[in-house]
């Protein structure tokens, strides 16, 4: 089994106040990331929604911030509903004069059931890949 987190980072041809700004604002998260009802980034703020593979079981994510550090860090809690298992995600920021450099961390995904295939480390790094290489980067830089 892999412990390690799984660690993407990107550079955008975009500020850091706009990538601040899609990661933090639900308006702007709905259009590439996944549809929260309500997300305020704020630590304590929790956050709920449905996923999991396309052809397959959609799971409930239950997500709790832990940490916000204004246009630099966005750290939350990360399970899901009726199984065992607690994980971190984070996003830093590092401006790079008019561009902006990510850094995703998901740590923790030898919480998870590994009898359950869904929660597969090389899922994770298959659903992160697209979300920081395609989801987000094209809206950046639409």
């Amino acid at each position: 089994m892999n412990n390690q987190a799984i660690k993407i980072e990107r550079v955008f041809d975009a500020p850091v106040q706009k990538v601040w700004t899609a990661l933090t604002e639900n308006a702007q998260l709905k259009q590439w990331y996944f549809n929260f009802e309500e997300f305020k980034p704020e630590v304590g703020f929790e956050f709920k929604f449905y996923g999991g593979p396309d052809d397959g079981k959609q799971y409930l994510h239950i997500c709790k911030i832990t940490e916000v550090i204004e246009e630099r860090k966005l750290v939350y809690s990360w399970r899901y509903d009726g199984y065992q298992g607690d994980s971190l995600v984070s996003f830093e920021l590092f401006p790079e004069g008019d561009k902006t450099k990510l850094v995703l961390t998901h740590e923790g995904l030898e919480n998870f059931d590994p009898a359950n295939q869904d929660f597969a480390r090389s899922n994770f790094v298959e659903g992160w890949t697209y979300i920081v290489n395609t989801g987000l980067k094209e809206y950046l830089e639409k």
